[in-house]
């Protein structure tokens, strides 16, 4: 089977899992004509694909909720049981080249005892993992352990961009403390928006997992769940990390704003001294510059010099006076 034949056709890959964590590739055929006594499915789909979509509302076999659920725009991370299926909605950071990693990716299955249907948009490098994981051998053999590992990978992928954030904080904490840079305030606030959009989808993520725990589905193994609450504890500690980062950034801006306003009112206040020195000085030879007659001095030789050191010396009884007044 041609890979970039079948990904242009809208399938992905597609395996037939053997039990032993291998599985076979399948081709479009294969899926249409799969029965559940061959084994497990899993089918990955590109929801863009008109065939995928066709194939899904109308020759899957899917209750119609949730094909349209399968293939909806826009989806926020939830899991729910119908029957003896599981409806899962996940997300996973964008990781592929040139993305920002708060532009999550997302990924929808629907899981069955005997088959497995997942769909996306964009590539999502966990699912890459786990195909090859089934090539080596190393795979999941059941639809249990196929939930439990695609959660796993999906939570491990995140932890490096939740750690770049935490290290981003600190270095930006540190960089206030030395640095009074306008140009930080945006840094910081890019950062802020960075971490309120990962968390937004993280936290519902969270409780989809702790969900999938929690659900009572028989093909799901007490293995299989204790895997899941493991996962909902490592996206606990993400959140919580998250919502720490988001406080310490706050602070971090708090304490730019607060240091950036002690220096401009640092520099009004010189201004202000500035301005009330030369305000009598001002008054003074703007009186004695006007031109009419009757001006003291103005035929007398040592005049200006006179005016001069009446000026300097009021400029130091004002220096005194505001040393005084502990002003200065």
């Amino acid at each position: 089977m041609n890979q970039s034949e079948t990904e242009s056709s809208g399938l992905i890959v597609s395996y037939l899992l053997d039990g032993k964590g291998g599985g076979k590739l399948l081709d479009w055929e294969g899926v249409r004509h799969w029965t559940k006594d061959q084994g497990v499915l899993w089918a990955h789909f590109n929801m863009r694909s008109t065939e995928v979509q066709e194939w899904i509302y109308h020759q899957s076999g899917l209750d119609p909720i949730v094909a349209e659920a399968l293939l909806a725009e826009e989806t926020r991370p939830r899991s729910l049981p119908i029957g003896e299926g599981l409806l899962v909605v996940l997300r996973g950071v964008n990781l592929n080249p040139g993305a920002d990693p708060e532009d999550m990716v997302s990924i929808r299955l629907w899981i069955e005892q005997e088959r497995i249907i997942s769909v996306r948009i964009r590539r999502l490098l966990s699912v890459d993992d786990m195909r090859e994981a089934i090539n080596n051998n190393r795979g999941p053999k059941t639809a249990g352990e196929f939930v439990a590992d695609l959660s796993e990978r999906l939570v491990t992928r995140m932890a490096d961009g939740i750690d770049t954030i935490d290290d981003a904080v600190d270095e930006l904490q540190e960089t206030i403390l030395t640095t009074e840079s306008h140009q930080l305030r945006s840094i910081i606030a890019g950062l802020r928006r960075e971490i309120i959009i990962i968390r937004r989808y993280l936290a519902p993520q969270r409780d989809a997992i702790a969900r999938l725990f929690n659900e009572r589905v028989s093909w799901v193994t007490d293995t299989d769940r204790m895997r899941l609450r493991e996962t909902a504890d490592r996206m606990t500690r993400f959140v919580e990390d998250l919502d720490s980062a988001r406080e310490r950034a706050a602070v971090a801006q708090e304490e730019l704003l607060g240091r950036l306003s002690e220096q401009m009112n640092k520099r009004m206040y010189l201004l202000s001294l500035v301005a009330a020195i030369f305000l009598p000085l001002g008054f003074l030879t703007g009186l004695l510059g006007i031109n009419v007659g009757g001006i003291p001095g103005a035929e007398y030789h040592w005049g200006f010099a006179l005016v001069t050191l009446m000026i300097v010396i009021l400029v130091v009884v004002q220096v005194v006076i505001f040393r005084f007044k502990k002003w200065m």
